[in-house]
């Protein structure tokens, strides 16, 4: 058989011995492996081999040279606009689309701080609300992705997904409707319960209750009554034949009152008071009888809980709350954007690493079969082959570790993405990423100072601790309040009404009544003018009744509104503790808490800025470190290809062709893990200054018909700070709260 790549200094020389014939031909089978390795790219290596027979002598003066390893920016499509047919590589994803409207994660697609109407269903009030269930299954974007069993994503599709279906996204998005229920509950005049990240949930100041929801009591009593009497005669049942007398009576009583407060600190109120009875009394003027009263009345706090701030402070705190809810949510949905993001280059580094020391461990294996067979027919010494055994152990050993570290980054993923990681339709799907990291454009602020500023001004942390201070200090002026003494101005204006049936007299006639008896129980005589002893009677008048004089509920309602008997009544009542120790205790805690908050905001601001100087850092750092990294694989690049030309000339051997494209396939190797941490910088410096939300074109926020809202990313933000604390980093917290 005829070598078909002698060199030709070789022929000149005419060292062709059988040793060297022997290197020449594993040469040959090496650089041709090498060749289809390296055609092959990612995939199977091609092992190509020719028939037997000599190529043309034409060919023999020069070996063919090695394909060159192209970096990841040559595999990428051409981004030349002019291009006719430009075709987006498969390994890359499809061509740049519009940008997809901004996600949005339905904070307010429920409205849990307004209670149903009154009108015109009069039950509504009293009738639960229905809440939606929790939807645990994966969003129907998953099944749209999966392809041929994998699950092909962008960047932009992972956070989409992670954002759908985290369930650290699910279970905070609660805590921004328990915001509202505390809104609705503070302006019924109840006590908020609070909101996770609240430092204050509820005013601590003992200031008299007030209930703003007006509250309607109507009452009636049916009372029917036989009762026994002792002595007839006081009663006015009359005499009885030696049994006891009894009284009965029927009354009907129909109360109604109407109350309600005010964050003045007032209390008003009105009663409506009706009643009928009739009894077998005698002595009742009117039988039956109908009472009926009016009463108007308030209540005014003097001193301890006057005013609209003193009254309304929980109101303030809990839709402060409300706010903050929304910002400890912004700060979950930029954890988990990051997280995401994140995890998605791993998988993305993860995957290269496999196809690198995949071909590392096809390079090893080659260098290893051809050295053991050059030691069967004695033309390579033991131990070259047990070197390359060893590298070629070593080789198998990172690639098993590179395939547990990608199935890792793999599982990290799916349980970012889905709320079931184990759903039929995901739980063996292999995800596919399909963008590549790419140096981003500088995107620091011109300077450190700068960046910190944008930080103070968008970290939602920061905005949280400022409504925590505002509230702490919402807490400590009421507190304040509170050590007033209670001065309570009463004042109530009643009229009331009395009617009912009465008879009307007629003719007097005077009868003998009962006689007179003496001590001895015997009656009494007196002699008439003859002589003759006679019995002395009590005379007994009777009035004959003309008629019946009917009045009733009109007529005592006539009375009431005519003012006939009217009462007035005004009182001041004092409360004055001595010593007042508990209000004292609870104004220096609430001050103290103050003081604390301002503190924990300084503290929150240095870890900021720390973070923010830790990613700037890191940022420009990994920034200059990929442009390291992509110069050396150019300058390994280089190397290889001077090896290729050196190994074409005979000047170099296999081994060391094999080497330098190891460290070639190494070079490319770190140039995508500092790709990968740049990108991986780049979010952590889009999170450090709050940019996470509005870079990913996420919205916390939705209108209420289903629309997107674009005029904002945050609920109740204006340039991506929330409204109403713009003058919170400067002036006194407890004068801000004292400007609400």
């Amino acid at each position: 058989m005829k070598l078909s790549w002698l060199s030709a200094q070789q022929i000149r020389n005419g060292a062709t011995t059988r040793r060297s014939y022997a290197k020449l031909a594993s040469r040959q089978l090496l650089s041709a492996l090498i060749a289809g390795l390296m055609l092959g790219g990612a995939g199977s290596p091609v092992f190509a081999q020719q028939p037997g027979g000599s190529p043309p002598a034409g060919e023999q003066q020069q070996r063919p040279p090695l394909p060159t390893p192209q970096s990841p920016e040559q595999n990428r499509p051409s981004q030349d606009p002019n291009a006719a047919t430009q075709q987006p590589n498969p390994a890359y994803g499809p061509a740049p689309a519009n940008p997809p409207i901004p996600v949005a994660l339905g904070v307010y697609q429920h409205r849990y701080n307004r209670a149903p109407k009154p009108f015109p269903n009069l039950i509504a009030p009293y009738r639960p609300i229905e809440i939606p269930g929790v939807t645990l299954a994966n969003s129907p974007r998953v099944d749209q992705l999966v392809q041929n069993g994998k699950l092909q994503l962008t960047l932009q599709d992972a956070v989409e997904l992670s954002l759908e279906n985290s369930m650290d996204i699910v279970v905070q998005r609660y805590n921004t409707w328990f915001g509202d229920t505390d809104i609705l509950q503070t302006e019924g005049g109840g006590l908020p319960f609070g909101v996770s990240g609240a430092a204050i949930r509820q005013s601590t100041a003992n200031i008299p209750f007030l209930n703003y929801d007006p509250l309607i009591t109507a009452s009636a009593f049916l009372d029917n009554r036989r009762t026994a009497v002792n002595n007839p005669f006081i009663s006015g049942t009359g005499t009885t034949n030696g049994t006891a007398a009894s009284l009965g009576s029927h009354t009907a009583t129909y109360n109604s009152a109407y109350t309600e407060g005010f964050s003045t600190g007032t209390t008003f109120n009105v009663a409506w008071d009706n009643s009928r009875s009739s009894s077998s009394s005698a002595f009742n003027f009117f039988n039956p009888v109908v009472q009926s009263s009016l009463t108007i009345g308030f209540t005014q706090q003097l001193l301890n809980g006057f005013g609209r701030f003193a009254n309304r402070r929980n109101i303030m705190i809990a839709k402060n709350n409300r706010k903050l809810a929304d910002l400890v949510f912004t700060q979950q949905a930029i954890t988990t954007v990051t997280n995401t993001v994140t995890a998605y280059w791993e998988l993305v580094y993860a995957t290269e690493a496999v196809r690198v020391q995949e071909q590392a461990v096809t390079v090893s294996t080659k260098l290893y079969n051809d050295n053991r067979k050059q030691l069967e027919i004695g033309t390579l010494a033991p131990l070259d082959v047990t070197r390359a055994e060893a590298q070629l152990a070593t080789d198998r050993q990172n690639l098993i570790l590179a395939q547990t570290v990608k199935l890792q980054d793999e599982q990290v993923l799916k349980n970012a993405l889905s709320k079931d990681p184990l759903a039929t339709n995901l739980v063996n799907v292999e995800i596919m990423p399909l963008d590549k990291p790419t140096p981003p454009e500088a995107i620091e602020a011109p300077t450190f100072e700068d960046a910190v500023k944008e930080a103070f001004s968008k970290r939602p942390d920061l905005q949280q601790q400022a409504l925590n201070v505002t509230n702490a200090g919402i807490d400590a002026k009421a507190t304040a309040n509170a050590l007033l003494p209670i001065a309570t101005l009463q004042a109530q204006y009643s009229s009331s009404g009395l009617a009912g049936n009465s008879s009307i007299p007629g003719v007097t006639t005077t009868i003998p009544g009962t006689n007179i008896v003496g001590a001895n129980g015997q009656p009494v005589t007196v002699l008439d003018a003859t002589g003759t002893p006679v019995e002395i009677f009590e005379p007994q008048s009777t009035t004959a009744t003309a008629g019946v004089n009917h009045a009733g509920l009109g007529d005592s309602q006539s009375q009431i509104f005519h003012n006939t008997f009217p009462s007035y009544t005004v009182g001041l009542n004092l409360q004055l503790p001595l010593r007042n120790r508990q209000a004292q205790a609870t104004n220096q805690r609430a001050m103290l808490q103050l003081r604390q908050i301002e503190a924990q905001m300084q503290q929150l601001k240095n870890a900021a800025l720390l973070d923010v100087r830790n990613t700037y850092i890191a940022l420009q750092q990994d920034r200059a470190r990929v442009q390291a990294a992509s110069k050396a694989r150019e300058l390994q690049q280089q190397t290889f290809d001077a090896e290729q030309k050196r190994y074409q000339l005979g000047a170099s051997t296999v081994y060391n062709v094999i080497l330098t494209q190891r460290d070639l396939i190494t070079a490319q190797g770190n140039e995508l893990r500092a790709l990968a941490d740049l990108v991986e910088a780049k979010a952590g410096y889009e999170r450090a200054v709050g940019r996470t939300l509005e870079v990913n074109r996420v919205t916390i926020a939705d209108a209420k018909h289903g629309q997107v809202e674009r005029d904002t990313l945050i609920p109740g933000t204006m340039n991506g700070q929330v409204v109403g604390t713009e003058k919170l980093w400067t002036g006194s917290p407890a004068a801000s709260a004292g400007q609400k």
